[in-house]
Order: structure tokens, then C-alpha cells, then sequence
């Protein structure tokens, strides 16, 4: 335990540990202030690069700058005994204060005095917890070494405990996803994958290489057929934490560039990621489903796929329920097959999809109203006499004067304005301006 002894009235000669001295308060400010440190190892640590690094929830409240909040680096003490990290009482000063901002004392002296004995305290405790970090960090990486070595001999159930230990390491230590990439791992793990893989073996591989980074050379490995097929079926028949590490897995795979659109061009693949996203016994798997069917849906040529599964009238039905992140990828998606015949068809033919439609404009984000415009659009456009009176009956019009009057973006304006002349002809002046009430706006 590092130890000072300090100098001061009332102490004079004790030795103190940091954990006493933290507890009973003896930080006073000045100098006269000796550690041992064990061949003064903490004067060698960059007090900012560990505190940054540590990024602690639980630092010691006489080591937190009252301005702050943050850890002090270069403690200062006023002539209230009040101590303050330098730069922010220099600043408080900067702007007029002439007081003690914890106290409020006027200061009958402004000079501020380095608070040594608090500032080694700080650097000393830093240093412990900076030090038993780096052992772990040195430890956990040298397990994680062992368990690949231990993976390329073993087989069965044992395969698979050790696969559990991997994972465990590597989503709870950061230090250790290097490691395993530069032993080699990323290789052993997808030598694991293949057609006579079990489930069990295939879901704990998937769930480390979601949380390390891949090479363009590990993410072609990856695309093998073989590999993307067992991937899929876990999609299909995994517990819901495999299935969301399914879809980040292929997500990450689709950001290759030499990633061939065939991979997800897969009926089981689509049919698997729109029971994720309507399972409402799993909500958390909707954003991680939904996200990836973004990405899918950014390709032309699977867009009629998405059509044919059903995909259109069952995202629809899930607008209203959607929290804002997930409603923006679902309208993206709709968007997106949108601008097919047979996606505008689909949508055209679900009774909720306008006034659905109506509902998120002005309501959530502009990107949201963006989309959803550009949505309506496609469908008035099919049938402007059938599909604008629609619109225009659960409150499209008004919503579309609150958009021309807002503050966004002047593109999105205009389109509003054109969808609202398409509207209007179908009706007399008069009429059209009734329904333009916001009192007809859907709540």
C-alpha cells in the first residue's frame, strides 16, 4: 500500500496509507509532502493518459473538481481551504467571480496554491488502479492465447467450452479482441464453420467474430456458401441473442466491397429476418432485424424478393408500434421497394399504409417525413383520382401545409407543395380548402 507521510500540524510524522488518508482527509494543500512509491513507479504514469484510460465510475469524491466533476489533474487550494482543478477556478476568475464557488465567499486573497499532497494522492491512486488493469489486461490476453491453442486440439463438448471461455474473454475485454485477431483466431473460427457444424459450436463462433474486426481478406472467407448457409439457418432456428449476432455478422460482411448481392438474395434469409423483427416476445431483435433489411433492401435486385416474401403489408402493420430509430430503417425500407411496380402495388393495396403514412408526417424526424412523402407520392402517383382522395380524407392536406411552414429542408418543401396540387384536383377551391383544416389532421 503506497504511503506518505505528512508534515502538517496535528499529523506531524504519521504514516499514512492512501486508503486512511483518502477516508480521514488529511489533503491539505502546500508541500512538504514525501512518497513511497516502491522506486517511485507512479511519477513515471501520465496522470491524463490514465485517467482517460481508466475512465473510472467510482473515483474518490476529494479527488473531483467541484467545477467539473472530473478528476483533478492539477489541484489548486484558495484561501477558503476550497480546492479546485486549475484551469476551471483560473477560468471561474476569467469571467468575474471573485468568490469561492463551492462556499460563495468573497476571497480576501485571489492566489491560488498547488495542492502537492492532493496531487500525489491523485497520482498515486491513478497508478494503482492504472497498473492492476494492465496485470489483468496481460493475464486475460494470455488466456485468451491458451484457448485458441486449446481450440485447434479439442473436439465435441469440450470445443465448445472452450468457444464459451473465448467469448466471455472477448466481449468482457476489450485488450484481448487484438490479441485473438493477431494469433490468428479470426482464421481457427471460420475453419469452424461449414456445412456438418452444429448449432452450438456455429452460435458461440459467430457471437466472438461480431465483437472483433475482420480483414477484407476474413470477411471473403466468411462468404463461402457453406458458411452463409449455416449462418441463415441459425437466423431461422437460433435463440434470439444468436439470431441478432447473425444479422450483425452479415451486415458487417455486406460492407466488403467485393460483397456479392447474391449472398443475401435468399428467400429462408428475408422469411428469417421479418420473424425477428415481428417477434414480440423478442423486441430486441427488431432494430438489429430491421437494420440489416435496410442494408438488403439498398440493392436493386433483391427489392421484388422483399415484395414476394409478404414483407410490405406486415412492415406497415408494425408502423404505429415502432420506437423513432426503428421507424426510419422500416420507411426506409418501405421507400426503397417503392420504387418498383410491384412494390408500389403492394403498398397501393394495404388498406393502412396512407394513413400510416399521414400519421409520421411532422411527427417524428424529418427524415422520417421525408420518407414518408416520398411514399405517398409513389402511391397518389398510381391513381391520383383514387389514391389522393384517400390521403386527403384522413388529413394529408393539412399535414402537408404544416410542412411548406415549417423550418426544413427547402427540397422536401417543394415536393410537399407538388403532392398538395396533385391532391387538389379532384376538388373545388372551396372544398379542398375545408380539408385542408388541421381539425381533419390525424391526432
Amino acid at each position: 500500500m503506497p504511503v506518505f507521510q505528512s508534515k502538517r500540524d496535528g499529523v506531524n510524522g504519521q504514516v499514512i496509507d492512501l486508503d486512511t488518508a483518502v477516508k480521514d482527509g488529511v489533503l491539505g494543500g502546500g508541500g512538504g509532502v514525501g512518497f513511497g512509491f516502491g522506486g517511485g513507479f507512479a511519477e513515471k504514469l501520465d496522470l491524463n493518459k490514465m485517467i482517460e484510460e481508466l475512465d473510472l465510475p467510482d473515483v474518490p469524491s476529494v479527488f473531483i473538481c467541484p467545477i467539473s466533476l472530473e478528476p483533478m489533474e492539477d489541484p489548486v487550494t484558495l484561501c477558503t481551504g476550497q480546492t479546485y482543478e486549475r484551469s476551471n477556478i483560473l477560468k471561474w476568475f476569467s469571467l468575474g467571480h471573485f468568490t469561492c464557488p463551492t462556499t460563495m465567499q468573497e476571497l480576501w486573497d485571489d492566489s491560488v496554491t498547488p495542492n502537492k499532497t492532493l496531487h500525489q494522492l491523485i497520482h498515486t491512486w491513478f497508478s494503482q488502479k492504472y497498473l492492476q488493469m494492465k496485470k489483468k489486461s496481460e493475464d486475460v490476453q494470455g488466456s485468451a492465447s491458451d484457448i485458441l491453442d486449446t481450440l485447434k486440439k479439442v473436439k465435441g463438448q469440450a470445443r465448445v467450452q472452450s468457444l464459451k471461455e473465448l467469448r466471455r474473454v472477448v466481449t468482457n475485454h476489450a485488450t484481448t479482441r487484438k490479441t485473438v485477431v493477431e494469433k490468428g483466431g479470426v482464421t481457427l473460427l471460420s475453419s469452424l464453420l461449414g456445412p456438418y457444424t452444429s448449432h452450438a459450436i456455429g452460435s458461440e463462433v459467430v457471437s466472438i467474430l461480431v465483437n472483433l474486426s475482420l480483414d477484407s481478406s476474413s470477411k471473403l472467407n466468411l462468404m463461402q456458401p457453406a458458411k452463409i448457409s449455416l449462418v441463415i439457418d441459425m437466423l431461422n432456428e437460433g435463440s434470439i441473442e444468436t439470431k441478432i449476432n447473425c444479422t450483425k455478422l452479415i451486415k458487417t460482411l455486406m460492407e466488403e466491397d467485393d460483397f456479392q448481392v447474391e449472398i443475401v438474395s435468399s428467400h429462408s434469409l428475408l422469411v428469417a429476418l421479418m420473424r425477428l423483427v415481428r417477434d414480440k416476445r423478442h423486441p430486441s431483435g427488431n432494430l438489429p432485424g430491421l437494420s440489416l433489411l435496410k442494408s438488403i433492401s439498398s440493392h436493386k435486385q433483391v427489392r421484388f424478393l422483399i415484395v414476394s416474401i409478404g414483407a410490405i403489408p406486415q412492415l406497415v402493420e408494425l408502423l404505429p408500434g415502432l420506437n423513432p430509430e426503428s421507424l426510419e430503417l422500416a420507411l426506409f425500407i418501405l421507400d426503397s421497394v417503392s420504387t418498383i411496380k410491384e412494390g408500389k402495388l403492394a403498398l397501393s393495396s394495404c388498406s393502412n399504409t396512407i394513413p400510416n403514412m399521414v400519421r409520421v408526417l411532422m411527427r417524428v424526424s424529418e427524415s422520417c417525413t421525408q420518407l414518408a412523402l416520398s411514399i405517398l407520392w409513389s402511391i397518389c402517383k398510381l391513381s391520383p383520382e383514387e389514391y389522393s382522395s384517400i390521403a386527403v380524407d384522413v388529413g394529408l392536406a393539412a399535414k402537408l401545409l404544416l410542412v411548406i411552414q415549417s423550418g426544413c429542408d427547402p427540397l422536401l418543401k417543394q415536393k410537399s407543395a407538388e403532392l398538395l396540387k396533385l391532391c387538389s384536383l379532384n376538388y373545388t377551391d372551396s372544398i379542398f380548402i375545408s380539408k385542408c383544416k388541421l381539425t381533419r389532421t390525424i391526432r
